[in-house]
Parts: structure tokens; C-alpha cells; sequence
């Protein structure tokens, strides 16, 4: 397991240890955050981490890093503050620019429903880990050894979970809030997920890899793909008098199984029966001949399945298929290794997609963007598991390379909505998933995209990405 290190805080006196956490303490952390409950790993609010199937939080008291209960005081070597920090650590939480530690207020409540405002004074991410920020907090000078608290954080108005830490001594404190109600999908043809979350939080879609290392090999992978090429979103209303883009469709737990007969990639297929209705989108319609992705959501199991060069028999009482693959949302579960899936890299196509939804209704994209390019290299990286490539060029990408929006780059001059697309790719990248034309990313079709606001994006060049350094590049 790697070590984790917490980047230090402003006032780096205060926690002269943040670096040297103990091996005890960083594997109870992780392997507990790593843990953590799905129905917290849902919430688009900051999620506190807690400790399996329990509202108490993952905490250390952040000069000693002795876990809880904590004292209300601690004896200092320097200054007169001798007030207790605690720390904790999150998902979901990162700061915009302009904003800072005080930007995020901390309360806590004890059993008498007495609350005590406390001081944020460090946020920051954890090394290595993208997808957690450790939050240090002041308790409040009225706070005395009062047992269990229930601790929150809220941030632009948006309010965490609860997490229960022990002051003085475990145990009393106000009963455990009740679980806030999960997003429920919508039904039917480009259904709003009403942003529930595709995958754990800390899986390959969902980090946030706006501060990791580069890649040695950045400048000559994206002259590979084409420097002056220009990006282009290759979704949106209608092109050829199809919808444009790559369509899904959100069934409910009871939707009938029907066949589902495999071809070319039977033997690296996820057997059916899939609950395909008959209406399900075909990409680019009916009579395409191309691709013909078919995606199918199961909101209630929450699973995905999805096929590619799909036809109907029968008006849709079963499908044929070159291949297809079925993914468990709320697993971080990979294909075996080599195998594709109903796209190139062996990867899910759905969660790469740029969906209307969360553009306008959630105004934010908490997820990488799949990307293509037109000769790829005879290699993958995770998340990938297969490569579609002769050629063995280092300086070409191989599957599953991720790339990011470079931080330096402009996006005022874009459109509220194209900017939710920018600060995406800044945040989570694109992944590389299929060959096809170069920087062609991808999205689902609907009929409120404003295609002149989309084609605002091809002014973007390769140039202007970077690539996020590789580890484990799989080669022949």
C-alpha cells in the first residue's frame, strides 16, 4: 500500500507531524475510507469518511494523531492555543479558486442538541489519493469533555453527512441523523440520473487528477494525436437525421430479459439475458451503419449493459451482437485482462458520456470524458484492459491514457454550460477508450443541445492538454 501524505498546512507549526503519520494510522485510514458505505460514496454533497457501516468518523486529534476520544485541550510546546484540532477527511469536497479554509464552516452538536461552531483552519488534498481531502478543525472553546458529537461541514450552502466523534469520552451524544434520500433516475431515453454517481468515489471515472504528475512522455503523445488538431464534441441534437451522439436508456429492475446471441466477441461477452426493452436507441438510428451502441441502465440493480454493432429480432424480443458487457455501479470491478468490451479499450462507454443532464441540471460533471484517437498504440493502462493497435510506438497513446485541460488554460470566454464541460476535463480528464478521429469526445444526443454552443469547443487544440503519467503500461 502506499503511504499517505497530507500535504501541510498553512500554519505548518501548528502540525509539525502531518508527515510522518505512522504506518498503524495511515493503513486504518485508508483501508477503512477504501470501505467506506456505498449510500455515502452517492452523495453529491462534501461525504465525510466514516468507518464501515458506522457514522463514526475516520478522526485523529492532529498533533499527537491519536485517535479518538480526543481531549478538549492538548499540551503545546509553542504558543498559548491549546485548544484541540481534529482532523478529518472527505470526498467530494474541493475548493474553486478564490476560496480557502474559511470558506468551509464546521459545527457540532452534543447529546443535550447544544451546538458549537468550529474553526476550519486547513483543507487540503491527500497525496496520492485524489479522491480524499483532509479537513482540520478547531474545537470550540465551550466544548468540554461532552461525550459523542455529531460533526458536519458545509460549503457554498451545501451540507455534509454527520460524523460522530468522541470529546473527552466515547459514547452519549444525539442520536444518528436518518440517511438522506439517494437520487432516483428518471425512466425512458436520455433520462436524468438526477445525479446519482456512476462507480465509488474513488474509482478511475471519478478522481480527480487535476494535480497529478505529468507524464515524462506528455509532449510527444500529444503530437501523436495532433497538436493543432482541433478538439470536437461529437454529440448534440441531430447529423445525418440521427440523433447525435452515442443514446441510453434508463430501465426499471423489472424490465424483461430478453436473448442476447453474441458474435464476433462471444467469447470475451457477458452472457445474457440483458433487459433490453425494444425501443431502446440504437446509435445513429435505426438503419446506422456504424457503430450501433446500445446502452441500458438498470436503475433499481444499478447495472450496466451495454452492446455494440446491436440489431434487434423480432420487433426486440431478442438482440444479436458483436459483444457484450455487463458493469455492477457500484463496483470498481475491472474485465479480465485483455478482454474488450462494447468499446475498443474494454472500458464502460456510458460513464464517459457528456449527458444534458448534468450540464444544466447538476451544472457540474463529476466524471473523466471518453475521448478517441486515431492510431493508438498496441498497449493499455488501467482502467483499460485491451488494446486494438499494431503499432508498438512509445509516442503513440495507448488505451486508457488519460488526459487533462491544462490548468492554465482560459475557459471565461465560454459559455456557462461549455464551461461545466471545461472544468471537467481540468478536474477529471478525458480517457482514451476507442479508435476514431482525433480528440473526438463523446456525449449523448438530445434534442436541448445548443449545437452552436457546442462547436464553440473546437477552438480548443491538442496543444493546450497534457498527459497524466502512466504507471503499469500492459504491452505484448
Amino acid at each position: 500500500m502506499r503511504s499517505l501524505r497530507l500535504a501541510g498546512p498553512a500554519r505548518a507549526a501548528r502540525w509539525p507531524r502531518y508527515k510522518v503519520l505512522s504506518l498503524l494510522i495511515v493503513h486504518a485510514v485508508i483501508g477503512l475510507a477504501l470501505l467506506a458505505p456505498t449510500r455515502a460514496r452517492l452523495a453529491s454533497a462534501p461525504v465525510l469518511i466514516t468507518k464501515t457501516n458506522s457514522t463514526r468518523a475516520i478522526a485523529v486529534e492532529s498533533i499527537n494523531l491519536l485517535a479518538e476520544p480526543v481531549s478538549p485541550t492538548v499540551p503545546v510546546s509553542f504558543g498559548q492555543d491549546n485548544r484541540t484540532r481534529i482532523m478529518l477527511f472527505a470526498t467530494n469536497l474541493t475548493l474553486q479558486p478564490g476560496e480557502t479554509a474559511a470558506s468551509i464552516t464546521a459545527d457540532a452538536e452534543d447529546g443535550n442538541h447544544i451546538h458549537y461552531p468550529m474553526t476550519v483552519e486547513y483543507v487540503g488534498a491527500v497525496q496520492s489519493f485524489g479522491w480524499m481531502t483532509s479537513i482540520v478543525m478547531r474545537l470550540n472553546d465551550n466544548m468540554g469533555d461532552v461525550g459523542d458529537v455529531l460533526v458536519g461541514i458545509t460549503l457554498r450552502g451545501v451540507t455534509s453527512n454527520r460524523v460522530r466523534v468522541g470529546i473527552g469520552h466515547v459514547g452519549g451524544g444525539p442520536p444518528d441523523d436518518a440517511p438522506p434520500p439517494q437520487p432516483i433516475p428518471d425512466l425512458g431515453p436520455g433520462a436524468s440520473l438526477h445525479g446519482k454517481q456512476l462507480f465509488p468515489s474513488d474509482n478511475a471515472w471519478n478522481e480527480d487528477i487535476s494535480n497529478s504528475p505529468l507524464d515524462p512522455n506528455s509532449d510527444n503523445l500529444i503530437a501523436g494525436i495532433g497538436l493543432n488538431t482541433n478538439l470536437h464534441p461529437d454529440f448534440g441534437t441531430v447529423w445525418n437525421g440521427a440523433p447525435n451522439g452515442i443514446p441510453y436508456i434508463v430501465v426499471p429492475g423489472s424490465q424483461p430479459l430478453v436473448p442476447t446471441i453474441f458474435g464476433d466477441y462471444e467469447d470475451e461477452s457477458d452472457p445474457g439475458p440483458y433487459p433490453v426493452p425494444p425501443n431502446a436507441p440504437i446509435e445513429g438510428g435505426p438503419s446506422s451503419t456504424g457503430d450501433r451502441h446500445v446502452i441500458v441502465i438498470d436503475r433499481d440493480n444499478w447495472k450496466l449493459y451495454e452492446m455494440g454493432n446491436a440489431f434487434p429480432v423480432n420487433n426486440g424480443a431478442s438482440w444479436n451482437a458483436s459483444g457484450g458487457a455487463v458493469f455492477d455501479l457500484n463496483s470498481n470491478a475491472l474485465r479480465p485482462a485483455g478482454w474488450t468490451s462494447a468499446d475498443a479499450a474494454g472500458l464502460p462507454i456510458f460513464p464517459g458520456l457528456v449527458r444534458y443532464d448534468e450540464v444544466f441540471e447538476q451544472q457540474e460533471i463529476k466524471h473523466a470524458i471518453r475521448f478517441t484517437a486515431q492510431i493508438t498504440r498496441r498497449a493499455y493502462v488501467a482502467p483499460a484492459r485491451h488494446w486494438a493497435s499494431t503499432n508498438t510506438s512509445v509516442n503513440r497513446p495507448p488505451m486508457g491514457m488519460k488526459v487533462r485541460l491544462k490548468a492554465s488554460f482560459n475557459i471565461s470566454g465560454f459559455t456557462p454550460a461549455m464551461q461545466v464541460i471545461l472544468r471537467a476535463m481540468k478536474k477529471y480528464g478525458l480517457i482514451l477508450a476507442d479508435n476514431g478521429s482525433n480528440w473526438y469526445i463523446s456525449g449523448a444526443p438530445d434534442s436541448r443541445w445548443n449545437d452552436d454552443e457546442l462547436n464553440a469547443l473546437k477552438t480548443i487544440k491538442g496543444s493546450n492538454f497534457e498527459v497524466v503519467k502512466m504507471n503499469n503500461i500492459v504491452t505484448p
